[in-house]
């Protein structure tokens, strides 16, 4: 193709061309261009496939991510249950603690009570003992001869009531 002065020359070349470039068009249309498209139709299948198993995965992973929140959610429940009954039972058991140690206490005051009492009343009765031998011996020597068993009794019992009365005013 020339231009001679401005116009167009169309030559045999031209048409040469023209007829190379339409059987090549052709040939690309009929062999090549359906490869191409179905390469290109395949890879957005495969895209459009991926997409959607991506969108799966992600609700997938929202419902795991739900389903671990709520069981961390129920755990945290119920470790405040198990710590606020841990605080219910150790108050039980420092009141059962002191109640019981109360109990002890009073049991071993009152024990300690009875001992004395009857440490006491032991010593009473060998004071008594010692005071009624003392008694006679003094009477003996006042009155200079053996009392018989019944005046000796009589003494002895109104000097314990005298022991036994001085012992309660003080």
């Amino acid at each position: 193709m020339y231009l001679a002065a401005g116009i167009l020359v169309i030559n045999a070349t031209f048409w040469i061309e023209a007829v190379a470039f339409l059987l090549m068009l052709a040939v690309l249309a009929r062999f090549v261009y359906p490869r191409i498209s179905a390469a290109a139709e395949a890879r957005q299948q495969q895209i459009t496939e991926q997409l959607r198993k991506a969108e799966e995965s992600r609700r997938a992973s929202e419902e795991r991510l739900g389903q671990a929140e709520a069981r961390l959610n129920e755990a945290r429940t119920q470790a405040a249950e198990v710590i606020e009954g841990a605080g219910r039972s150790a108050e039980q058991l420092r009141a059962d603690l002191k109640a019981r140690a109360e109990e002890d206490a009073r049991r071993v005051t009152e024990n300690a009570r009875k001992d004395i009492e009857a440490e006491r009343q032991k010593a009473m009765d060998s004071i008594r003992g010692e005071v009624a031998d003392l008694v006679v011996s003094a009477t003996e020597k006042v009155v200079g001869e053996r009392l018989d068993v019944g005046s000796h009794h009589s003494l002895i019992d109104r000097a314990i009531a005298e022991v036994g009365a001085r012992d309660g005013r003080s």
